[in-house]
């Protein structure tokens, strides 16, 4: 299997301002970020020239196909060679589109009926510790199925990758809890996903995917024994999220992402609030069926990361209930009913997966089926 291996550039800065200089920011660049990040860090750094696009003027919250629509529209295309995208998974995901060839319509293009070509250069800045969209191959969306209904997808290739991603703590010092947490949650998520997929690990994808989970789950102890850990950890969880997004670069990630998309598709619930929901109860569905693959080097991590000492077989049985009661302090999790979910929409969401995800079912820990991706979606209704 071959790896791509440390492709974008990585680049560290205290400040946005640093970035900028060093990057030389100016005339043929496009910034796409939102209106608080804008207006917070960005504005007063830039030495002008430059052409700023906010994502509070073509919608709010998931990237969809209007809203993307909306920016082809806005922005010429030969205004600009270099896309400097500062924000969340939805800038990121937005701003991977904005160096493709304009594809007469962005639901062709995801659905694989125009081809991905790339035409210009991209930086990429993330703002929480989540995502990993920095470093990633992916770009995604919430389109029309064509059957009156809307759907997330994901768009894959290489020419996704950014040509640069660079790292800068300032951005999560006014950061609210909220999308701090859940974006923290969502690394995690994808650092223990990819080192436990079943046929597309490699050594790049374990060496991040663990050194994601260490650091993650030695901020959560910290969280727990009274420290700010978006303060006083945001350089190491920026850096643990860029793990996990290079480790799912190489490895996917798997049925977490695959149940999420369906609800985040109708309900427009957000990406780590997305995942988070199916967290915990896939974890136990994997550790149930097969604790002693190598899940049990995810146990052992984690209690690497709690327990002070060696650890006991009673201390590996509960990893799990340990790092959750942990999670669940940095923020409550929710039922699906609670974004709106019904009963109904378990049927339509399990047909949805085995019609759209199966790339991430394919990389699911344990094999699943229909059946168990229902039940999946029941215990947490």
């Amino acid at each position: 299997m071959r790896e791509i291996i440390m492709n974008p550039e990585l680049h560290k800065f205290g400040t946005f301002k640093e970035f900028a200089e060093e990057f030389g920011l100016g005339e043929g660049d496009l910034l796409l970020t939102t209106k608080p990040v804008y207006d917070g860090v960005i504005k007063g750094a830039l030495a002008g020239g430059e052409q700023c696009i906010v994502q509070e003027d073509f919608g709010k919250g998931e990237p969809t196909e209007e809203m993307i629509e909306k920016i082809f529209a806005a922005v010429d295309y030969d205004s600009y060679k270099r896309v400097i995208a500062v924000g969340g998974g939805t800038i990121m995901d937005i701003g991977k589109l904005l160096v493709l060839k304009r594809p007469s319509s962005v639901n062709d293009l995801f659905f694989g009926r125009e081809p991905i070509v790339r035409e210009k250069k991209l930086i990429a800045i993330p703002t929480t510790c989540g995502t990993g969209s920095e470093v990633t191959k992916t770009s995604v969306a919430i389109v029309s199925d064509g059957q009156g209904g809307t759907t997330k997808l994901g768009l894959l290739d290489e020419d996704l990758i950014a040509d640069a991603a660079c790292l800068i703590p300032e951005f999560l010092e006014n950061l609210p809890h909220r999308p701090f947490a859940e974006s923290l949650i969502d690394a995690l998520i994808h650092a223990v996903e990819s080192y436990l997929s079943p046929s597309k690990a490699t050594m790049t994808s374990d060496l991040f995917g663990e050194g994601a989970i260490r650091t993650i789950t030695k901020a959560l102890k910290a969280m727990q024994d009274g420290v700010d850990i978006k303060h006083e950890y945001a350089d190491e969880l920026l850096t643990a999220a860029c793990y996990a997004g290079l480790a799912f670069l190489q490895a996917g990630c798997g049925i977490i992402h695959g149940v999420s998309y369906p609800m985040s598709g109708k309900y427009f619930v957000t990406h780590g609030a997305a995942n988070y929901v199916f967290f915990e109860e896939t974890m136990k569905m994997y550790n149930d069926t097969d604790p002693e693959g190598k899940i049990s080097s995810v146990r052992r991590m984690i209690t690497d990361a709690f327990v002070d000492g060696p650890a006991t077989a009673e201390d590996d049985a509960k990893a799990f209930d340990t790092l959750f009661a942990a999670i669940t302090q940095l923020l409550p999790p929710k039922k699906m009913h609670e974004y709106g979910v019904t009963e109904e929409d378990v049927t339509l969401f399990t047909e949805s997966v085995f019609q759209n995800q199966m790339r991430l079912v394919d990389n699911a820990y344990i094999k699943m089926t229909p059946e168990l991706v229902r039940r999946l979606y029941e215990a947490v209704l």
